[in-house]
This record gives structure tokens, C-alpha cells and sequence, in this order.
């Protein structure tokens, strides 16, 4: 096929990307599907679930990675395509595991190992990222339940049939939208999921089970057996987020991942009144008191009794 000879197989990116390939076919993600264009194995378009309890659940979002020339040494960039009131579509978004921040990223990462971060980053708060959104969680509702309804339109006919191709099969896995929101203060919706949750998100491929499709089916010839030996060495652990957990691995082992922020916290401060104010109200009570003495002096000077106040009988 023309795409086979198209790629060196000893270059590290080629090389690299063949795996990665191999290994997404093989083992599935429920909560993702990513594969390369056939003819530019550089692009690859992707779709995500939305994370559960949130906004954002039931929700299917389309995007592209394009992975740089010397990959895995440097980083992918990333844009969505799907609307979703988090991010800006058609635009390459800020990450730490994007090429905006370089040199957070590690060469050990891979194309799942940024999907599953992706979605830890939906319901964060956006804190001005460039390429952020920050829409209500009702609009952020309806957008999900919208972007069920048809795949995006992007680029060329054979993007286009890919991403048909991906949003099909996401369809196929994806749970409906809850007709309420999640409970609680909106807060709730800036709080990432639980580490262990984040970890376990890209350890979830041996519970899927779908197929891959006739994109898939012609990129076998580019996984051959000679990228197959490979597989194992390349396969990356998920990135675990900076949150402090008991069943999280030390911190010497979380130094390398990717760092998504966590949410502003709001813990409850004890509010102390100035020294002033303090002064301030001793002065009225101690006016009041002098106003109340004057006012039964008065009172008792009118009834003839203002002798017992000054001493005389």
C-alpha cells in the first residue's frame, strides 16, 4: 500500500507511532478512540467521552492531534472540534501535556496517555487558559446533548470519513445524557475526579471491546510484526494528577506527570474584627451608659428626688 512505503520504519517518530497504533487497536479504550490519518500518520483525529458526573456526561468530543516530526521528544498539539463550552474549537489549546508547555512533557507519555488527562482537564476551571472556555453548566449540558446529533465537519474527505468513522463507534459506547445536572454548589464542577479514578481511566482498555473499523483494517499493514517487539517496552503508564492520596505511588514517582490544576479550594477562614472596631464599640457602650444616667438623673430631679443622686437628704 502506498502509505507503507511512504515512512521509514527505523525512524524513532515513525517508529514510535506504529506502536502506538498497534496498541490502541489492541487494547481499546471505553472512554476514547484515536487513529492517524492513513496517508499523514503525523494527524490523528480523536474523539472523547465526557467525564461522568459532570456537565459534560454522555457528551461526544471530537479533536486532532498533531504529533511533531521529532515524537516522542517533543510534545502534540491539540484542538477540539466539538463545541462544549470548556474549550474553544478550531484552535490549539493550552496543556501541560501540549506543546505550549514543553517542558512539562516527558517522552514516556503517549497519545493515550494525553486523551486520559484531556478528560481529567474537562471540569476544571479554566483559569484563563488560552483556548478555554468558561460557559454555564447548562449550556454546557445542552452542548453535550448536541453533540451526539452529528459529527463535526472538519477538513478533507478523508478526515471527514474518519471522524464519521469515530463518532460512530463513540455512539455505539456512550452512555446517555442525565437529564439533571449533578447536584451541589457550582464549585462541584471545577473539582477533578479522584487520582485513583484518573489512573484507573487508561487501565479501562481491556473492558472495551469495540472494533476499530476499515480505517483500522488498512493501517494493520503498517503495524507489521517488526513494530510488534516494541510494544511492550513503549507501552506508558497514565499520568497520575498532583492530588494527595494514601493509594497514590510517592511523590518522587508523580514528579514526571502531567500536572493538571486542581481547584481552587475555599476553606473556612475565621474572620476577626480590627482592633479598632473593637475600640469603637467599648466608646457607643460606654456613650450609652452616660446618656442612660443622665436620662433617670433627669427623671428623678423632676419627681424630687434628685437628693438621693448628689448626697443630700
Amino acid at each position: 500500500m502506498a502509505a507503507t512505503a511512504k515512512y521509514n520504519r527505523s525512524n524513532p517518530a515513525v517508529k514510535r507511532i506504529l506502536q502506538e497504533v498497534k496498541e490502541m487497536q489492541s487494547n481499546p479504550s471505553p472512554d476514547f478512540m484515536a487513529l492517524p490519518l492513513e496517508e499523514d500518520i503525523f494527524e490523528w483525529q480523536f474523539a472523547i467521552l465526557g467525564p461522568r458526573d459532570s456537565e459534560f456526561e454522555g457528551g461526544i468530543y471530537h479533536g486532532r492531534i498533531q504529533l511533531p516530526s521529532d515524537y516522542p521528544f517533543k510534545p502534540p498539539s491539540f484542538m477540539l472540534l466539538t463545541p462544549s463550552g470548556r474549550f474553544e474549537i478550531q484552535k490549539k489549546i493550552c496543556l501541560s501535556i501540549s506543546n505550549y508547555h514543553p517542558e512539562h512533557w516527558q517522552p514516556s507519555w503517549s497519545v493515550r496517555t494525553a486523551l486520559v488527562a484531556l478528560i481529567a482537564f474537562m471540569p476544571t476551571n479554566p483559569g484563563g487558559a488560552l483556548g478555554s472556555l468558561d460557559y454555564k453548566k447548562e449550556d454546557r449540558r445542552a452542548l453535550a446533548i448536541k453533540s451526539r446529533e452529528a459529527p463535526p465537519k472538519f477538513g478533507s474527505p478523508e478526515r471527514q470519513k474518519l471522524i464519521d468513522e469515530i463518532h460512530e463507534q463513540m455512539l455505539s459506547k456512550a452512555p446517555p445524557v442525565p437529564q439533571a445536572l449533578p447536584n451541589g454548589p457550582n464549585e462541584e464542577s471545577n473539582q477533578l475526579p479522584a487520582a485513583d479514578s484518573f489512573v484507573e481511566n487508561a487501565d479501562k482498555a481491556d473492558e472495551g471491546g469495540s472494533t476499530v473499523g476499515s480505517v483500522s483494517g488498512s493501517l494493520s499493514d503498517l503495524t507489521g510484526p517488526e513494530s510488534e517487539s516494541g510494544v511492550a517496552e513503549n507501552t506508558v503508564e497514565p499520568p497520575v494528577t498532583e492530588v494527595t492520596n494514601p493509594h497514590l505511588p510517592e511523590a518522587s514517582h508523580r514528579e514526571n506527570s502531567p500536572r493538571v490544576p486542581l481547584a481552587p479550594q475555599n476553606p473556612a477562614v475565621a474572620i476577626q474584627k480590627p482592633k479598632h472596631d473593637r475600640l469603637l464599640t467599648l466608646a457607643a457602650f460606654g456613650l450609652t451608659l452616660a446618656i442612660m444616667a443622665l436620662v433617670i438623673k433627669k427623671f428623678l430631679k423632676i419627681n424630687g428626688l434628685a437628693g438621693f443622686i448628689e448626697g443630700k437628704f
